[in-house]
């Protein structure tokens, strides 16, 4: 079963979500797999983003894999809004597919916006 832990101790992703305003937001969850389990984390993903696909403000998620034999797994995902985000993640059929995770399976979930830095990137 994954664990859920925190990037920012300072701010848990409950707090981002509840102080989330305007959207759209990029959830950055990078998993830790089990050494020698990273296919099955890969399979859990997959099916959990089939299911996150079909979600009301669901808009794009990208995978990433630490390289060289990393156990490291990013997922990039951008949503319409934080609380549809949190609706998604709240019913019983997304909670009960987190067992579908290896044991030692650790996620780290944290809420982002894009920020506009003059001469280098937009915030839209």
């Amino acid at each position: 079963m994954i664990d859920q832990a925190e990037l920012d101790k300072t701010l848990p992703f409950i707090a981002q979500v509840k102080n989330s305003t305007g959207g759209p937001i990029t959830l950055i969850n990078t998993f830790v797999a089990p050494e020698g389990k990273v296919d099955e984390v890969l399979a859990a993903w997959a099916l959990d983003a089939e299911y996150f696909k079909s979600k009301p403000g669901f808009i794009s998620t990208q995978l990433m894999r630490g390289v060289a034999g990393s156990h490291i797994l990013t997922n990039i995902a951008v949503w319409e809004s934080a609380q549809q985000l949190v609706a998604a993640f709240g019913t019983p059929e997304h909670v009960a597919s987190r067992k579908r995770y290896p044991d030692g399976t650790v996620a780290y979930p944290h809420l982002f916006q894009k920020v506009a830095v003059e001469g280098i990137c937009g915030g839209e």
